[in-house]
């Protein structure tokens, strides 16, 4: 099977750091030879790159900052990114920002980017801001296309509200990304739920099909609250 370039982007709060880890060990269960990219400069708290230790003891490799630079809010790329984009032997994953910047990180390797072929999923989550209707999307969806030279091809709905997320507010979200799908012709086939909202959606809403994911980001506040603090 033909190892994929698979790019997940989308806006603050899409969600679309968990779907890149989670979309990693998916892929590395039957091939292990899965390449995580942090590409993500705006966002403090939900990167890729917190994963990498314990991914990297399952043959993942994750591509971030290192060193005191972890945590930087800062565009630094490493070059080893073009070099797992070029290299068709792995699977590669780029996590990336849907703000103008990241977009326009993700332009840096627009031609190689092209000269392999690449899936781009847009994760959209309606109860965030700039994603909330159908032409607030189109709206994003034109700069990053723009911005990064490269094409939308499948929408990823995550819509949700955290502990507040149901049936009601799922089905409500995949019903708007379900008409840009429509305006757009772009596919839209998957929601995804984190798994400790799981029993309160079901699979198949407006025959979509249920991903359930695995909370590996935590918030820093998390871990003070495990410890008691």
């Amino acid at each position: 099977m033909e190892n994929k370039l698979i790019i997940v982007i989308g806006a603050f709060g899409s969600g679309k750091s968990e779907y890149s880890v989670n979309l990693a060990q998916e892929l590395n269960k039957n091939h292990n030879n899965v390449v995580l990219a942090d590409m993500d400069v705006v966002n403090p708290y939900f990167r890729s790159r917190d994963v990498r230790e314990e991914f990297e003891l399952q043959g993942i490799t994750v591509i971030a900052p290192d060193g005191q630079f972890k945590h930087a809010d800062l565009p630094m790329i490493s070059p080893r990114i073009r070099g797992a984009i070029q290299d068709k032997s792995k699977n590669v994953i780029l996590d990336v920002g849907g703000d103008p910047m990241g977009c326009r990180t993700l332009g840096r390797f627009h031609n190689d980017i092209n000269l392999r072929g690449y899936e781009l999923q847009l994760v959209i989550n309606t109860n965030r801001p700039f994603t909330s209707n159908p032409n607030d999307i189109l709206v994003m969806m034109d700069m990053l296309q723009k911005t990064s030279g490269l094409k939308v091809t499948e929408f990823i709905c995550n819509s949700n509200l955290m502990q507040f997320t149901d049936t009601e507010v799922v089905d409500t979200g995949i019903s708007i990304v379900q008409e840009v799908s429509e305006l757009t012709g772009i596919p839209f086939r998957k929601f995804l739920v984190l798994e400790d909202f799981a029993h309160l959606v079901p699979d198949n809403l407006q025959n979509k099909e249920r991903h359930i994911l695995h909370y590996y980001l935590k918030k820093p506040w998390d871990t003070l609250v495990m410890k008691g603090i």
